[in-house]
């Protein structure tokens, strides 16, 4: 599954190490605002998928499928993983997470059950980032069930915007899809999250949202992700969505989902103070909207003054929006200034 989000895939350095039969099946670890230190797991050839998603920035799938197959021999991955950890164990790194990550689907590979049973002993928790396209299958569920985290996407339960966001293999049926996501939170006993990837005009609208988090609260994750399109996709037509609807949309989710968070690639301490109250401010609200009452007190307690917030207004790097009565603050994001290089888990 590529994600333009992250689900979303955001773009990433990965080192990986080139031999004779090309590169390795492992990259990292690299900073995840979700899981830590993150060593990617890469099982799928590239642009191998059971969605041809809008927002991907790799653009349009070129090998569109739904039957699993083997891709690579699972000892082989298995190799370069536990490789990668030696080498970040020798480089003093840590490694939090396995995460399963690939430049397609990961539950396309037949051998994912496998190659997370080969990577247990290494004593590291296993993720996997998955558009959910399969867990209809029993087999899927079983074998996601091994990981220790899994992450599911639902861009919309609603058919027809499904289509055209996701623009699945003709075969998926969305209400299959879901049913099978249903099935797999009743006997999953790891950490299950969800990533929605708003784009404007496509699946933002406030019924759309609702219908999701109704969903939600039904399939009941540890956290709900809304991302967005951070990168240039392919699709010129996709764009993020204005900071009111994006503040809308995290208020009927937050509503509803027990956790709420904006996952939109800011390379931030989330949640953290560092003393240095403009970092703090932006990482803070890059992860949910702020209340107008929220962003005094952060200031009184670190001594600062209302000009910041009118500073970082001016500049382009806060927004402010209104929803039910209250005045909200959204770290902003422009789709074309972004440069840096992110994590893509």
């Amino acid at each position: 599954m590529l994600r333009a989000g992250r689900t979303l895939r955001e773009a990433v350095v990965r080192r990986r190490i080139v031999t004779a039969s090309g590169a390795r099946h492992a990259f990292g670890p690299v900073p995840s605002r979700r899981l830590g230190k993150s060593l990617g797991i890469n099982n799928i050839p590239p642009k191998t998928c059971t969605y041809s998603c809008v927002y991907c920035q790799v653009g349009r799938t070129t090998e569109m499928r739904v039957d699993r197959r083997s891709f690579y021999d699972p000892e082989a991955v298995f190799r370069d993983a536990r490789e990668m950890v030696e080498q970040a164990k020798t480089n003093g790194e840590r490694v939090d997470y396995l995460t399963f990550v690939p430049d397609g689907e990961p539950t396309l590979d037949v051998h994912l059950g496998g190659m997370i049973s080969l990577l247990k002993p290494l004593g590291i928790p296993i993720g996997v980032i998955t558009n959910g396209s399969l867990v209809w299958r029993e087999d899927v569920r079983e074998e996601l069930a091994q990981a220790d985290w899994v992450s599911l996407k639902i861009d919309s339960v609603r058919e027809a915007v499904w289509r055209a966001v996701d623009r699945p293999h003709k075969a998926l049926r969305p209400d299959s899809i879901l049913a099978g996501m249903l099935d797999f939170a009743k006997g999953y006993t790891g950490k299950l999250v969800t990533e929605t990837m708003l784009v404007a005009g496509h699946n933002d609208g406030a019924d759309d949202v609702r219908d999701i988090a109704d969903f939600l609260v039904r399939l009941n994750p540890d956290t709900a992700y809304l991302s967005i399109p951070t990168r240039p996709p392919a699709e010129k037509r996709v764009h993020i969505p204005e900071a009111e609807t994006l503040n809308r949309a995290y208020q009927i989710l937050t509503g509803k989902v027990k956790s709420t968070e904006f996952l939109i690639g800011y390379e931030g301490n989330a949640f953290a103070f560092t003393g240095d109250t403009e970092a703090d401010l932006l990482s803070i609200t890059a992860v949910h909207p702020m209340r107008e009452e929220a962003v005094r007190d952060l200031l009184a307690r670190a001594g600062a003054g209302w000009p910041l917030v009118e500073r970082l207004k001016a500049r382009g790097d806060l927004v402010e929006s209104a929803y039910e009565g209250h005045r909200y603050f959204l770290r902003k994001f422009n789709l074309h200034r972004r440069k840096n290089k992110e994590s893509p888990t």
